[in-house]
């Protein structure tokens, strides 16, 4: 087992992955806005009290906060959380006026807010695309191996040999497909529609549940079927065919978030997983220490999240801003400011609590409540 990097490395790390992340969130919407002619007042990676920055010919103020925990670019009229036209900004001049957000057409103002999520969509897409590249994609077909004894996969009736067509209707491809398909569902009853001889049929799964823990220490409570594959085959992608390729990883990735955010929710899987930045901290350190190819996927991975997690339709997120620009656009008339107001305090408590619970989450992860509980005790 490696020793987990200290504190100073995972910090680092996670400035590293974080920072240059928010930053390109930022700029998405910085450049769309600009596109449209909106002014910049001002681009700030990381909130609270500025510790560095400086004012371009533009009046845009460039700065860096002292919590380096996100980011936001403020545009010219943007004087509440909603975007709404209010006293203040009709009584700018009409030039002004001309370069505020609120100023601008629905459409325009819902390319500057999605810009962000997308450009961290792109980023990871770009970075997929490169592994795929240099790596191959894993073609290995959904053929069983070999059957663990006692596992499983033989308790279902499976034999070296069988096609794996489908697991609950959702059609398998590869034998990876079978692994991501139990990874994220430990214990739970499925049906395995299996070709053997030519022959379809189906059988009862239950998905076995094991305990792992990585080089760093850190458990994972996983699903296993208890069956191998045959030989791996890696197929090479041209540099023409990978962006392809990571279009297809990054949904792959998006859609596996749904299901285990489904789970969380439906209460099949512990909000205990819910990690936030001690977490992502403590992540990054760990894979940097794996070196450079570990760290950039993790990139990928928390560029995939960052822009998930902003489109959701949750007031205070990007995603709550096009959820109104929808209702907007249908009603030919924006919600009432105080209809909106409202909402987006329910958004802010809703993060607020999200963010108390992650780091609850955080801090029971790096063992901090148990070496309470041993003091105490």
């Amino acid at each position: 087992m490696i020793q987990s990097p200290g504190v100073p490395m995972a910090i680092l790390a996670f400035l590293c992955a974080i920072g240059p992340l928010v930053f390109i969130h930022e700029m998405g919407h910085y450049l769309a806005g600009r596109l449209f002619g909106v002014k910049a007042e001002a681009f700030s990676i990381g909130f609270g009290r500025e510790i560095a920055g400086f004012t371009d010919r533009r009046g845009t103020r460039w700065k860096f906060g002292w919590l380096p925990l996100g980011g936001y670019v403020r545009f010219a009229g943007d004087m509440n959380p909603a975007s709404q036209p209010d006293a203040a900004w009709l009584a700018l001049p009409a030039a002004e006026r001309a370069q505020t957000f609120q100023a601008k057409p629905l459409w325009q103002r819902a390319i500057i807010v999605g810009a962000g999520p997308a450009i961290n969509l792109i980023l990871a897409v770009l970075i997929l695309a490169g592994f795929a590249h240099t790596y191959g994609v894993d073609r290995t077909p959904a053929v069983v191996g070999t059957v663990i004894a006692g596992g499983p996969g033989e308790k279902a009736g499976l034999q070296p040999g069988d096609r794996i067509v489908a697991i609950d209707g959702r059609t398998i491809d590869t034998f990876s497909d079978i692994a991501r398909y139990a990874l994220i569902r430990p214990g739970q009853q499925a049906t395995v529609r299996v070709e053997r001889g030519g022959v379809t049929s189906d059988r009862p799964l239950a998905i076995g549940v094991i305990r792992q823990r990585d080089r760093f220490g850190n458990d994972y409570r996983i699903g296993r079927i208890g069956i191998g594959s045959g030989d791996p085959v890696l197929a090479p992608v041209g540099l023409a065919a990978a962006p392809a390729a990571g279009v297809c990883m990054t949904g792959e990735i998006i859609a596996g978030t749904l299901e285990t955010l489904g789970q969380i929710i439906s209460g099949r899987r512990s909000i205990d997983e819910l990690g936030g930045p001690i977490r992502i901290a403590k992540i990054s350190g760990e894979q940097m220490a794996l070196g450079l190819s570990a760290f950039v996927w993790l990139v990928a991975m928390l560029s995939i999240n960052l822009g998930f997690i902003n489109l959701l339709p949750v007031p205070m997120l990007d995603g709550g801003h096009l959820f109104f620009y929808a209702i907007e656009a249908i009603r030919r008339r924006p919600l009432e400011p105080r209809v909106q107001e409202w909402a987006f305090r329910g958004g802010l408590a809703l993060v607020l609590t999200l963010m108390l619970v992650v780091t609850f989450n955080d801090l029971s992860a790096v063992g901090l409540w148990q070496r309470l509980a041993g003091l105490i005790g």
